[in-house]
């Protein structure tokens, strides 16, 4: 007799049902596992037989066929752990309660049978969810936030023995406080930075609202020591907090990463300029997530811009405009969401000092030019944002700067009108530009203005849109229903960035 178990698989994201059927068969005693297994799934076989030894249960002088269906995908976790000991002790006829058609098996076990969690279970338990499962039996992890999951049915288990007595109805497990309700907690804000402390660059924490607001991109460009650095790591304190469905997101991509993250807050990353674009995108034989995907619903920031690899920029231009990164290899090809704001910064010239009112450029015009061609042309259109900045003199500065939790008023102010406009929860700056300008028109002036503006600095399409979407947004920062034109001309003089030539330079 063939008993049948089920479980979920994962690929990326997205997650599938997954059949666990066990048979004993006629033939030399072992334990065979097919159905594209990987070296995580067939090591399974030995931690499977040691922890049925462990419960009483001696299969070695037994021949098992273990299948994992559907047989056309790589199974690569040691999620199936579980089922496969629950498959076999069902045809062993050491289990004889029916298997439910509604319940799944998650886990990977030790040798003595103890049930633990891995990576990736947030999105298996979601994919649970979507697939139509109602009871789900996993090992407790403190890190899930599961208290919404209101349709599906948790069972916390801790040993095998455990899960077969609950099974039978011998007891019911009782849970210690903890293992109830655990919840997404959104904890104060540990930031060490404030708006309020950086002296200056007022322009430029106006132009980070309006990207905050958005979600416009950002390129900064300026010598070394005007603050590029210090506003762009500042700048998650304006970002308003993740709902409940973004952080799940961003949580399910951090456990399939291997890594942790503060949760209820967008994430920060902030890669070296050695990083490779497989760390950059994503990769690896069994493609996990890349820092684009890990600064979903946060930030990434790029510092040196032009000192990463030409290569690996070029790459962002996918996610840039999509929202998501699709990795394809050999064993799989999967889509991880990558929707983030990209932060830039970068300097002038290869010495950092071209156009600077104290230090002397040493750079050749050659020079300069090869250093700006490092970001290609496609990624400057896709920035909404250019800063320029300048070393600020701390003598002269006397005006006093808001505070970050007062910008973060108005910026949740205006996501919150965008949210309504739109009936979901996305920005201006990721809309669908039919949507936007259904919602949205330009007047007939504006248009003949932006257009005339686009012909004289010879501005692409992508940019003239753009413009647009940060109009929209400076609008909606300002309480308007349609895009003033104080709006359309403060958007239009955040495409310029100051440029200097090396006579300009000297005479400065």
């Amino acid at each position: 007799m063939t008993v049948k178990i089920l479980s979920i698989g994962l690929r990326g994201l997205e997650g599938y049902r997954v059949q666990v059927e066990v048979q004993e068969v006629p033939g030399i005693a072992a334990m065979v596992i097919v159905g594209l297994p990987d070296a995580s799934v067939k090591e399974a076989k030995e931690r499977v037989l040691a922890s049925l030894y462990a419960f009483g249960c001696d299969v070695f002088d037994k021949r098992l066929v273990v299948h994992l269906s559907p047989p056309e995908r790589k199974k690569h976790s040691p999620m199936f752990d579980l089922a496969m000991a629950i498959g076999i002790l069902k045809a062993m006829g050491k289990l004889t309660a029916p298997a439910s058609s509604d319940a799944a098996f998650l886990g990977s076990l030790s040798l003595d049978g103890t049930i633990q969690p891995v990576d990736g279970m947030l999105p298996a338990i979601l994919a649970a969810k979507k697939l139509g499962f109602q009871k789900i039996y996993l090992p407790y992890d403190p890190t899930l936030p599961l208290h919404h999951l209101k349709d599906l049915d948790c069972i916390f288990v801790q040993t095998l023995e455990e899960t077969v007595q609950y099974l039978q109805g011998q007891r019911v497990l009782s849970l210690p406080p903890a293992f109830r309700s655990p919840e997404i907690t959104n904890s104060p804000r540990k930031h060490h930075r404030d708006f309020q402390s950086i002296i200056g660059h007022h322009q430029a924490k106006r132009a980070l609202e309006i990207a905050a607001a958005g979600g416009h991109n950002v390129l900064m460009v300026g010598p070394p020591g005007c603050g590029k650095s210090l506003l762009a790591e500042t700048f998650p304190t304006i970002l308003p907090g993740l709902s409940h469905d973004a952080q799940l997101e961003v949580i399910s991509l951090y456990q399939l990463a291997g890594e942790k993250i503060e949760s209820g807050y967008p994430p920060f990353r902030h890669p070296h300029h050695s990083a490779s674009s497989v760390s950059l995108i994503g990769g690896g034989t069994h493609p996990k997530p890349g820092e684009v995907s890990l600064a979903h619903r946060g930030v990434l920031f790029l510092d040196e811009m032009a000192e990463f690899a030409k290569k690996t920029l070029d790459m962002l231009r996918q996610p840039l405009e999509t929202g998501k990164v699709t990795i394809s290899r050999i064993s799989s090809t999967v889509t991880y969401p990558a929707d983030f704001i990209l932060l830039g910064a970068m300097n002038p010239c290869p010495c950092g000092y071209l156009g600077s009112r104290t230090r002397y450029c040493t750079c050749s015009p050659k020079q300069i030019q090869a250093y700006r061609n490092r970001v290609s042309g496609p990624i400057y259109d896709r920035m909404d944002v250019l800063l320029s900045l300048e070393v600020i003199d701390f003598t002269k500065e006397t005006r006093v700067s808001e505070s970050s939790e007062t910008i973060r008023k108005r910026v949740e102010e205006a996501r919150r009108k965008q949210y309504e406009r739109y009936g979901k929860e996305i920005t201006n700056g990721r809309v669908p530009f039919e949507l936007l300008m259904e919602k949205s028109p330009l007047a007939k002036r504006q248009q003949l203005l932006l257009q005339q503006w686009a012909s004289q600095h010879q501005w692409s399409n992508r940019v003239q849109t753009k413009i647009i979407r940060l109009a929209r947004t400076i609008s909606d920062l300002k309480g308007t229903e349609e895009i003033a034109d104080e709006s359309l001309w403060e958007a239009i003089t955040l495409r310029w960035l100051k440029t200097y030539t090396k006579q300009q330079a000297t005479a400065r």
